[in-house]
């Protein structure tokens, strides 16, 4: 591609990274979500350049794009790059700045998404449009997919894609999508790209504790918001064993070698002092874990209700999913009940294959000093969906960040930003890996 067509792509990704993020797409939960607008957006940047694109409802106001890049060569599995047009709310009273302004400040573009991940999108569609321009044809087939409902257990996105629609997605073995390929310094100045190749399952549960309704007045022996509050105190204090995961190992081998530390599996997390605020996510990828996030009981202060609930967000390690199960029984034993509300699998696939050596190679373009490395990710993508019908999905939307940024506080964080210079950085690298792969 030459300098003007390239400079054309970048300002293109800005832009529509710009009127992506101006666009709310609020997923709020329990199927009260609105992508119909941005997906509509989509679609005419696709028709723009002459690309017919298929609009997808899946319920009321629930949206999905999909569009099919063909290869050179179509007997080559293709490719799925897949982003979600989805975001998460933002109060905007907490915010420096209007959560959907879209602005360009210092540097940074701002507002809900530009992380999470309409970065990743904005990529994606410009690549794609830059490709209709100049007539580029990909080594392979391409089936590029926005998806609905992500933030929210993706009933409405790619779950429901590869439950009722499975025939779009014949042909294609592999995949690509959000939270990998992005920077992070650590001790001794060392640029590692993390490129996600592990998923932690996900086991939201509600926890139900049972007693005697009555007076608020009278003594109680079997008050039902005392038997929940004790089971939540022992689950939100239990302290969970260090596991080592076949991605885990390779991560924090890396770290180790690079800073002349061991690595010690059942303490890993000695090692996250040298990677700064990826520590914050990193750590919890060494355990499971089952953090209680929510709390219901009673209707007024003089009734002792008969029940109270409380909803505990679950995540276990590739592998570890038993000790999940077992270890919550036993942390509620016999004063409440268990039931799951959402659970979908754990993944893991290997950091090695042509795939992976052409992303590693996407970073040393833009980057020769750069590091790739596997990692596991705390959350989950729809990458999950994808793997019910066999594909390979990898995390890998490239950023190159400021070594003193903390960019894992801004996903669902407060002033929600990304530097337009990462973001050129990643629009190249990107290209770069869908040119060669």
């Amino acid at each position: 591609m030459d300098t003007t067509e390239l400079t054309a792509l970048e300002d293109d990704c800005i832009q529509i990274l710009q009127e992506l993020i101006r666009i709310p797409s609020v997923n709020y939960g329990e199927g009260k979500g609105d992508e119909e607008a941005v997906a509509r957006y989509v679609v005419a940047k696709l028709a723009e350049v002459g690309i017919e694109s298929e609009l997808i409802e899946t319920g009321p106001k629930r949206f999905n794009v999909v569009a099919r890049i063909p290869g050179r060569d179509s007997s080559r599995p293709g490719l799925v790059v897949h982003g979600h047009l989805d975001v998460v709310p933002a109060n905007a009273a907490d915010w420096s700045f209007d959560p959907f302004c879209g602005d360009i400040k210092d540097g940074y573009v701002l507002g809900r998404g530009a992380v999470d991940m309409k970065d990743g999108d904005a990529m994606f569609l410009s690549i794609i449009r830059s490709w209709a321009r100049t007539g580029y044809v990909p080594p392979r087939n391409i089936l590029l997919i926005f998806f609905a409902d992500e933030e929210a257990g993706s009933t409405f996105g790619s779950h429901w894609m590869v439950d009722n629609r499975p025939e779009i997605f014949a042909g294609y073995t592999e995949a690509i999508s959000e939270v990998g390929g992005f920077s992070v310094t650590i001790t001794g100045g060392h640029r590692l790209y993390f490129i996600e190749t592990a998923e932690k399952g996900i086991q939201w549960m509600e926890i139900t504790a049972r007693g005697t309704a009555g007076h608020g007045s009278f003594i109680n022996g079997d008050n039902a918001v005392t038997k929940l509050t004790k089971v939540v105190s022992r689950i939100g204090t239990h302290i969970w064993p260090q596991r080592e995961t076949a991605t885990g190992a390779k991560f924090f081998g890396k770290i180790a070698e690079l800073t002349g530390e061991e690595y010690n599996p059942a303490r890993a997390t000695d090692l996250l002092r040298h990677i700064g605020g990826a520590a914050r996510m990193m750590g919890a990828t060494t355990q499971n874990t089952a953090n209680p996030s929510m709390l219901n009981a009673g209707y007024k202060a003089n009734v002792i209700p008969g029940s109270a609930s409380a909803v505990v967000d679950g995540r276990f390690l590739p592998g570890f999913e038993h000790e999940l199960e077992e270890t919550m029984r036993q942390l509620v034993g016999d004063d409440a009940e268990i039931s799951v509300q959402v659970r979908d699998k754990a993944l893991e696939v290997d950091f090695s294959g042509p795939l992976v050596e052409a992303m590693s190679a996407a970073i040393l373009s833009q980057d020769p000093g750069g590091i790739p490395v596997p990692y596991l990710f705390s959350g989950g993508t729809d990458n999950k969906a994808l793997s019910d019908l066999g594909i390979v999905g990898y995390g890998f939307s490239p950023l190159r960040l400021p070594p003193d940024l903390d960019f894992f506080a801004l996903y669902h964080g407060v002033d929600e930003r990304v530097p337009v210079e990462g973001v050129k950085f990643g629009v190249r690298a990107l290209l770069h890996f869908l040119e060669n792969c």
